[in-house]
């Protein structure tokens, strides 16, 4: 089985600016666009329907999507170019991405909720929930709690790998290192306490690395997705996902090859990076942080939201992504004297994702792209001046 990867895109506009962007590709790219709410009735429309097709067809992007929320609500959601090169069928609204590492935060959301009902505490050793060792012969496990994974200072690496096998770098809480294996660690432990493991269906993963399937993906559909009403959203590939999925493409815009997800891949990856999503259903996420809800058996109270939105750690100079100064839980924090601007992005093969939202202006964004040249247009230093507007 082909092995998926899952990695974090961190494309800081200082590397942007280093590399000279790709010559324009040939015409006859479709990239006018589709939407759903006038473009009149979102201020940034006008600027951002000139200026993404033009960064799209100089950097050889064939598709993106992105959704904008003001004042709570749905103000804009459009897409732009292709699914892929060989349909030439147009991105819309409906048009499904893989987001990568945003996924995490979706996953983050979950986990609070456990904490909210008691299932799971944030600073409890998550040893103290399994009778099964993630990492043997190293007594700083018994250390890490689901605070340090969402905060990523757990210790482990990103990924293990043969020339890297898993290890604790340093001791749990005391620095950062973004880590899918944390997540991985954190998600076994939510699928022991909530689900199910199917022993019979299993996968080889990195270093070799064995992984049964699990129902991780319908607890996360249950639990997150269906209370945001993020209805064309799921984890597992489906003939509905199918018929509206974005295919990834590479830098230079050539289809590739990639296989759907099995749940197999899920039990290692859901939670770091599995979510199959579109921008609309990811802004009904974005709003459901503006309204928390006391006693709702889906929906995190007021308490929960603000403890995972709120800084957990102060990133170094070289410890800072996408212009992040700090990490809360699930998310990355740029502090402002304004208000704080919670954001994630993501990428994996063929596949560039980025979201930012303040929830003092109750606004925010998202926007998912096909291709892995997408970061040019995302950290695009025009396209941040615009939407950066959102939060002033």
């Amino acid at each position: 089985m082909q092995r998926r990867n899952f990695i974090l895109w961190g494309g800081q506009a200082a590397f942007l600016t280093a590399v000279n962007l790709p010559a324009a590709i040939a015409s006859g790219n479709r990239l006018q666009g589709s939407f759903t709410k006038d473009q009149n009735t979102e201020p940034l429309a006008k600027e951002l329907e000139k200026l993404i097709p033009k960064l799209m067809e100089e950097t050889k992007v064939p598709g993106l999507s992105i959704a904008i929320v003001r004042d709570g609500k749905l103000s804009w959601c459009k897409g732009f170019g292709v699914k892929d090169r060989l349909s030439q069928e147009s991105v819309t609204e409906d048009t499904v991405f893989e987001i990568a590492s945003v996924s995490k935060t979706v996953f983050a959301y979950a986990v609070m909720k456990l904490c909210e009902k008691g299932t799971i505490s944030l600073d409890t050793p998550l040893v103290k929930y399994t009778s099964k060792r993630f990492l043997e012969n190293d007594p700083r496990l018994d250390l890490i709690t689901a605070r340090h994974v969402l905060s990523h200072r757990s210790g482990f690496q990103n990924w293990r790998s043969p020339e890297e096998p898993l290890k604790i770098n340093f001791t749990p809480g005391t620095d950062f290192l973004y880590s899918g294996e944390g997540y991985f660690y954190l998600q076994s432990i939510v699928t022991q306490l909530t689900g199910k493991i199917n022993p019979n269906e299993c996968g080889t993963y990195e270093a070799g690395l064995k992984v049964c399937a699990t129902d991780i993906g319908d607890y996360l559909v249950r639990n997150v997705l269906t209370p945001h009403e993020m209805r064309s959203s799921g984890y597992v590939w489906t003939e509905a996902i199918g018929k509206n999925e974005a295919l990834a493409h590479d830098i230079d815009g050539k289809l590739l090859s990639k296989s759907h997800q099995t749940v197999t891949d899920l039990a290692r990856y859901a939670s770091a990076g599995g979510l199959l999503t579109t921008a609309k259903d990811y802004a009904n996420f974005i709003i459901g942080l503006f309204t928390p809800k006391e006693k709702d058996p889906f929906r995190l109270n007021r308490n929960s939201l603000m403890e995972m939105v709120r800084p957990q750690v102060k990133l170094r100079e070289d410890q800072k992504i996408d212009g992040a100064s700090a990490w809360a839980l699930g998310w990355a924090v740029r502090e402002r004297p304004g208000g704080n601007v919670i954001l994630h992005s993501g990428g994996q093969s063929g596949f560039k994702s980025l979201t930012m939202t303040s929830l003092e202006k109750k606004a925010g964004y998202v926007m998912l792209t096909n291709s892995d040249s997408g970061g040019y247009v995302l950290y695009n230093q025009e396209i941040e001046n615009i939407l950066n507007r959102l939060f002033t």
